[in-house]
């Protein structure tokens, strides 16, 4: 499974679920006595659920790290072997989880096993990911890359919504909601968006891909030739930003699939 650091998981996760929480209604959280957070790491779903959960929230993730940024209560834990008993939560639920892992049928069976109601996953559709930049070529370079990583990865990052994941783990589907996330920079700009500009005008942005990018049939003269057009990409946004002309929305399509436990 991938490791990601915190600032990573912060900064893609931050807004999420602030303006629109309408997607997690078939989660029922407002009846919820137990819940459990799998792969919580740094909590940024762990603390939306906790808003609106009546009952506990248990946070679980496999990095000691990234748990350190969350509240008790909280568990050190592989998502293929939860450490609970049968039947301890009455809500499992993920997010950006399953499409990191090699065999997501059996992280379900664990969920199905320590929930004796629902399971729900919200996992993204990164094929299906949309770019809107005031530089010419960003999104046709970003869709670019994109391709090349997935060619190299080993997960299905693309994976959306999990109806056949859920029936091969034995859940039956009551819902599939689409929630689009989107992260949008503009006046006044964010220290965390000034600092993705200047990675990416740097190339050190795209360098940590680099391994999973050659892993595919992409040739280090390729990358190489790629990462250039990346750090053209970046100056010319930080050449925008000197009169803040530069705007960018990224927006990223999760669906959350939910499922009883039969």
């Amino acid at each position: 499974m991938r490791r990601f650091t915190a600032e990573y998981l912060e900064t893609t996760r931050e807004g999420m679920w602030e303006d629109s929480r309408s997607a997690l209604a078939d989660l029922a959280l407002d009846s919820r006595e137990r819940v459990l957070d799998v792969g919580a790491g740094t909590g940024e779903l762990t603390r939306i659920l906790r808003a609106e959960t009546p009952g506990e929230v248990v946070a679980l993730d496999a990095d000691r790290e990234l748990l350190e940024h969350v509240a008790a209560p909280r568990a050190l834990g592989d998502a293929t072997r939860l450490p609970f008993q049968t039947d301890s939560f009455d809500l499992v639920v993920c997010q950006a989880l399953l499409v990191n892992l090699p065999d997501p049928v059996e992280a379900l069976g664990e969920f199905a096993r320590v929930s004796r109601d629902r399971v729900a996953v919200i996992e993204p559709d990164n094929s299906a990911v949309a770019i809107e930049s005031t530089v010419d070529g960003e999104s046709t370079l970003a869709e670019r890359a994109r391709a090349l990583y997935f060619d190299g990865v080993d997960t299905d990052v693309t994976m959306g919504e999990a109806s056949e994941l859920f029936a091969a783990a034995g859940l039956d589907v009551i819902a599939i909601e689409q929630y689009n996330h989107e992260r949008i920079t503009e006046p006044p700009y964010s220290e965390q968006a000034l600092e993705s500009i200047r990675r990416k005008a740097s190339g050190t942005g795209i360098d940590t891909d680099r391994e999973t990018i050659l892993a595919g049939e992409t040739t280090p003269e390729e990358f190489d030739d790629l990462r250039e057009q990346w750090r053209a990409i970046g100056r010319e946004a930080i050449e925008q930003l000197q009169d803040e002309q530069y705007r960018r929305t990224e927006t990223i399509p999760f669906y959350v699939t939910v499922g009883t436990v039969r």
